[in-house]
């Protein structure tokens, strides 16, 4: 009796643990592995953007199309072949949502439109709070941090000094493919 008590408690503890967990999520480069946590919670929109690109294998053959050591690492919109891949509509900007882009950081990459998020991503290899929510212009809106690097920052340090060149419309792009291979949700 009390054994089976002992287990409903510990059921019921498992399941409220498992509701409060952030996804995870796996990126594995021909660099090496990086392992995500998302912020469900506190940047829900953001959060369910990425995982339906990351479900759908949209982010698999992509690269890492701006390297810039000091600042950022940038992919999730390009080919192998450097073609642009096609989006799903834009998302609303979740800059208000608290996150600061510190080390270590995934944030949504965007343009001068506020609302312009698509499939685009950062990893912040510094402390880029110049880049949080400062105020309602665009160029004050800041940056959409929905995640974290948990493991594999030895691998974002090894992108990051990747030498870089200039090729068409791409300035920093890697001289050599920096490949995200394939990104999937972890159990």
């Amino acid at each position: 009796m009390k054994l089976k008590l002992k287990l409903k408690l510990l059921f019921i503890l498992l399941i409220g643990l498992s509701v409060h967990a952030n996804t995870k999520v796996m990126m594995k480069t021909n660099y090496g592995d990086i392992t995500i946590k998302l912020y469900d919670k506190k940047a829900p929109e953001t959060v369910k953007n990425f995982l339906s690109y990351v479900n759908s294998g949209f982010y698999n053959g992509t690269i890492f199309h701006r390297v810039i050591d000091g600042f950022m690492i940038q992919g999730g919109g390009y080919d192998t072949s450097l073609k642009k891949k096609k989006t799903e509509k834009p998302i609303k900007n979740e800059a208000t949502n608290g996150l600061s882009n510190v080390l270590g950081t995934i944030a949504m990459a965007r343009t001068s439109v506020i609302n312009s998020a698509t499939s685009q991503f950062f990893v912040n290899v510094k402390d880029n709070t110049f880049l949080d929510h400062l105020g309602p212009t665009p160029s004050q809106y800041g940056y959409a941090v929905f995640g974290k690097v948990i493991s594999g920052m030895a691998v974002v340090n090894r992108i990051k000094k990747s030498k870089t060149g200039r090729n068409g419309p791409f300035q920093n792009l890697p001289v050599s493919n920096i490949e995200i291979k394939k990104v999937y949700v972890l159990p």
